[in-house]
């Protein structure tokens, strides 16, 4: 999924994607980390593992979940600037059977509205 419009310094974008603090305030109900690379989602009671995997600065950042070693199931938040306008879009690879997609789009744009709202787009 691509979501456009995020008119905010891309280091600023970053700490939201990547600060256990700054995720609580739009990703989830609340995220901890103690050494900033394992990492505890928590929504409606739920508790959810990840490991933060692999990261550039400004760039992108990629999870992968815990709770299933075998299967491949990762998010990646990747920060795509137009060299020519310099607009910002948040590309968002994310993991949903095929019977939740409508739901899981719907759930991403409530959340990336959010996010736009706590960094002022």
């Amino acid at each position: 999924m691509e979501f456009d419009d995020i008119h905010a310094s891309p280091n600023l974008i970053f700490r939201y994607l990547t600060n256990s603090g700054n995720l609580s305030e739009w990703f989830a109900d609340s995220v901890n980390s103690t050494d900033n690379e394992h990492f505890e989602f928590t929504w409606d009671g739920t508790t959810e593992y990840a490991t933060l995997v692999d990261a550039g600065a400004d760039e992108f950042v990629k999870y992968v979940w815990d709770y299933d070693k075998d299967t491949p199931y990762y998010l990646e938040f990747r920060l795509v600037i137009d060299e020519l306008t310099g607009d910002r879009s948040l590309m968002i690879t994310d993991f949903a059977e095929k019977s939740d997609l409508e739901d899981t789009k719907l759930l991403w744009e409530s959340q990336i509205n959010d996010l736009k709202h706590i960094l002022g787009c």
